[in-house]
């Protein structure tokens, strides 16, 4: 079933699930039952998003994505294959939704004349307050 992300849908042959056994306690049941899922998103491979998005995406997701352009989602919370399956889904569409919007551009600006002048008041004061602390003049 392909995914959506806001007016974006992601077709099945994008990515793939595969079942692997889950780590850590849970007695015999984590012995017999792959409840764990790994979800690989092509992201290189994609046409579903553009190349700009691609690139944001690609930074956002860090390490979770490989040398080959395919991002790894792993999810191992829940104790059902299909939690676990909607949990990496769910993650996968937060960090899409997360790359869609472009960044902003940054102005550069100047401080104004008056936050100048009040900076350096308080500069002033404080090492007058400082000089206080000294030892007294001798006269």
């Amino acid at each position: 079933m392909p995914l959506q992300v806001n007016k974006i849908l992601i077709p099945d042959n994008d990515y793939s699930v595969s079942f692997i056994r889950a780590g850590g306690p849970g007695g015999q049941n984590v012995n017999k039952v792959a409840s764990a899922v790994q979800l690989r998103f092509d992201l290189r491979g994609t046409q579903a998003l553009s190349p700009d998005v691609k690139a944001r995406l690609t930074r956002i997701a860090g390490r979770r994505v490989n040398d080959e352009g395919v991002l790894l989602i792993t999810a191992r919370e829940h104790r059902s294959q299909e939690a676990n399956r909607r949990d990496a889904e769910q993650r996968l569409c937060s960090l899409i939704r997360a790359a869609l919007p472009p960044p902003k551009i940054r102005h550069a600006t100047r401080p104004t004349r008056a936050s100048k002048i009040k900076r350096l008041e308080g500069k002033s004061h404080r090492g007058a307050i400082k000089r206080q602390r000294g030892r007294p003049a001798e006269d």
